[in-house]
């Protein structure tokens, strides 16, 4: 037996999963019902612990071409964790993976429970050990540090456009998902990824046809560094954000950003086109929002969330950029917004988009 110890005092007991170490991260939930593997390895889940709102999970194990990149996260709760797979592409069961990647678990807890509280008091941090502790100072400080200069990559990595070469785009990453990369390749694009630290002056001396700023985790106001930089490069090139790519263009531009109660997390999440009246449903990952009027005069609001009215999408047409806070190259999840992809593929071949 172990436990889960949450900073608000909650307890739960559950069954020990993964690696045999005590963690302490954030507590998030994702309601996604297919794609426990791409959240295990997204690098946004950065510091976190993360509880499925869906009961079983496993039950199609382990799947490496699935991944989305490197596992991250600091901890797995689960209701129900599937201990016998069947899928004729599983290449194990979910228990090793977890214990191979040092992840420590937890199973049979009431995960609605842990969901509602998160819902009603907000992302609070948690303790996954074999015995309470007597003093909680530790849980109750913990704060998720260096999160984008953890996952980013450590050195320039280049993929080929599938078919013939169109465009060639530079790849911030900020803690990328792989299908970004793909969806990119599948239009033709070759791709050249730089780590987050990388100067303007660098990527812009190899005079891509556009630039890309990732997805990835933490609070993006700790990343000056990467803000800076991407002063340096708007307006220079076609710029298409994603997720904390959104986040950060809106902060480089003298926006806001701020903390989402529970943040949106999971492939379900409805997001309004302010433009057409649509409402797509979309898959997302993030605890801060832009805080849209803060970009008055500077941008416009594309999207907006359809549950809580936050900032979802933002266009700078002057400077040639847009931005999105869901995930168009979702995978599994809804892919309904690729066409985003499209817009910024035809913004490097000469068309503007409000």
């Amino acid at each position: 037996m172990a436990y889960l110890v949450l900073s608000n005092g909650a307890i739960f007991e559950g069954l020990r999963i993964g690696a045999p170490v005590e963690r302490i991260g954030e507590l998030v939930f994702t309601t996604g019902m297919v794609g426990y593997l791409e959240t295990l390895t997204d690098p946004s889940f950065y510091g976190q612990i993360v509880t499925h709102s869906f009961p079983l999970i496993g039950n199609y194990g382990v799947i490496p071409e699935d991944f989305e990149g490197s596992s991250a996260l600091f901890g797995y709760i689960v209701r129900e964790l599937c201990g016998a797979p069947s899928n004729f592409r599983s290449q194990g069961a979910l228990d090793g993976y977890l214990k191979a990647q040092g992840i420590p678990g937890l199973c049979g807890v009431d995960t609605r429970e842990i969901v509602r509280i998160t819902r009603e008091e907000g992302v609070m941090n948690a303790m996954i050990c074999d015995k309470v502790p007597a003093d909680l100072s530790a849980l109750k400080t913990y704060q998720v540090r260096d999160a984008v200069a953890s996952v980013t990559c450590k050195e320039k990595q280049s993929y080929s456009a599938n078919g013939t070469e169109k465009y060639r785009v530079a790849l911030l990453d900020y803690g990328a998902k792989r299908n970004i990369i793909r969806s990119l390749q599948n239009r033709g694009c070759s791709v050249t990824v730089w780590s987050a630290d990388t100067k303007a002056e660098a990527i812009l001396d190899t005079d891509p046809d556009g630039i890309m700023l990732s997805n990835g985790p933490g609070d993006p106001k700790e990343n000056t560094g990467c803000i800076g930089e991407i002063k340096r490069l708007l307006g220079k090139k076609p710029l298409f954000g994603i997720c904390l790519g959104h986040q950060l263009t809106a902060l480089a531009l003298g926006g806001d950003t701020v903390k989402l109660k529970y943040g949106h997390r999971g492939g379900n999440q409805p997001v309004k086109d302010l433009k057409t009246g649509r409402t797509w449903i979309t898959s997302q990952n993030h605890g801060y929002a832009v805080v849209s009027e803060t970009l008055k005069g500077v941008g416009t609001e594309t999207f907006v969330n359809a549950n809580d009215g936050s900032c979802e999408g933002m266009a700078y047409p002057d400077l040639n950029c847009f931005t999105v806070q869901f995930h168009p190259e979702a995978c599994p999840g809804p892919q309904d917004t690729g066409f985003l992809f499209d817009r910024f593929t035809a913004m490097m071949g000469g068309a503007r988009h409000a």
